[in-house]
């Protein structure tokens, strides 16, 4: 229970307290903050407070532009201040002491500016959705030979691009490219991307920083990822299918990529920890987990246009994931390589095993094969001018519920 009234259906419960930057106008520092129901949860207010005295913050902490400095004080410090928050904001002396002072440290959260929450030095895109690649490899290849042999044994990957990645609400241009519109013709030419895509992504926020040649072991893994956000990994399908060959995606993927504005902190998802999809065959020693290292996290993906809203076209969850974050950072430093705090990760598209939870429109409409009709008559295989595009995400059980918020973009 808490003293602040909140909607019985937010993201933002007691149970939550993510991390995010805000700014209540133009005027204002960016600063570090929460989220509670419908309010943005001021951390520098509350640390001019006193509420955060113990913890032996340096004067003005919070005020910042991204959260990477609070990651880097630790999970020791970090966990006590979402706890510390807990309190605050439930029934008790010091939630009392706070109510008293919350015109200081809460602002609805439609009056202020949410930002980039994170300076994201490197961006790494998996493609860990046995489902997703099953469906992409059946529409390009031999669908009785949909995998390619790798696949089954090593977390595949492409390094993207984090000066492209965006916020939330952030407008989409069309980008322009080299594409071939029959790859029975393939002359290419170059203009605007005429298969604009979304994919149905979640992310985890590297927690620590490594040294060149130094690894981290599958089974310690957790302990250098703080959290996870919502990602739509925008793709220009027809970009991307003349590029990538033999290499991997390029411009097709380059353009943008958009986060949820807030970070859900790893402990937050403590209690929606499922078993991992049973893998086939044995992966070697170094990817082995123990316990149940998935998420049961329902995503789901909605369209927008002039003429209809929120239709959802699509549903999945993080659970059909085959390989877990834990592979897929112990197998990123493998080689040596190094991580840095707020590095961001990518799931890939999160397909589900049926048509109504594939998380692409590739996939939703065969690659342009088979239309998917909208409330307004309407029908897409890819994107239009004008489409907005809604990701959700949310675990719920045993009365509690966790959320991130919405991932949105529309394509200009």
């Amino acid at each position: 229970m808490s003293w602040l009234t909140i909607p019985p259906d937010t993201d933002f419960t007691i149970y939550n307290f993510p991390l995010g930057v805000f700014k209540k106008d133009a005027r204002t520092q960016p600063t570090i903050c929460s989220a509670f129901g419908e309010y943005v949860v001021d951390l520098d207010a509350l640390h001019e407070l006193g509420f955060f005295r113990d913890f032996k913050l340096p004067k003005r902490f919070f005020r910042k532009d991204c959260i990477n400095d609070y990651i880097a004080l630790g999970k020791t410090v970090t966990q006590a201040i979402r706890h510390r928050l807990i309190d605050l904001f439930s029934e008790g002396k010091r939630a009392t002491n706070a109510s008293k002072w919350r015109y200081l440290f809460l602002h609805q959260m439609r009056d202020v500016q949410l930002l980039l929450p994170l300076k994201i030095g490197d961006y790494t895109d998996f493609y860990s959705s046995k489902e997703h690649a099953t469906n992409v490899g059946s529409m390009f290849r031999d669908p009785n030979k949909a995998l390619l042999t790798n696949w089954l044994h090593i977390p595949i990957a492409y390094h993207g691009r984090s000066s492209s990645i965006v916020v939330s609400g952030t407008p989409i241009p069309r980008p322009s490219g080299q594409r071939v519109l029959k790859m029975s013709e393939p002359i290419p030419t170059f203009g605007l991307s005429q298969k604009m895509d979304f994919e149905l992504e979640t992310a985890f926020v590297v927690g620590s920083n490594t040294q060149i040649g130094e690894t981290i072991a599958a089974e310690q893994a957790e302990d250098s990822i703080f959290g996870m956000v919502l990602l739509n990994d925008w793709s220009a399908r027809d970009l991307q299918q003349w590029e990538s060959q033999p290499l991997g995606p390029f411009l097709g993927k380059s353009f943008a990529t958009t986060i949820s504005a807030w970070v859900v902190p790893m402990e937050a998802l403590t209690p929606f920890r499922v078993p991992s999809v049973k893998q086939e065959p044995a992966v070697l020693p170094y990817l082995e987990t123990t316990g149940w290292r998935s998420y049961d996290i329902e995503l789901s993906v909605e369209l927008s246009s002039q003429t209809f809203e929120n239709h959802k076209v699509a549903v999945s969850n993080t659970k059909h994931t085959y390989w877990n974050i834990c592979q897929q950072l112990a197998h990123h430093t493998s080689n040596g390589c190094p991580i840095r705090i707020g590095d961001l990760m990518a799931s890939g598209t999160m397909s589900a095993p049926t048509a109504a939870g594939y998380g692409s429109m590739l996939e939703l409409a065969w690659n342009g094969t088979k239309p998917i009709t909208l409330p307004d008559g309407s029908q897409r295989t890819f994107l239009n001018d004008g489409d907005t595009v809604i990701l959700r995400g949310f675990a719920e059980k045993n009365g509690i519920r966790v959320g991130f918020g919405t991932c949105i973009g529309t394509i200009k």
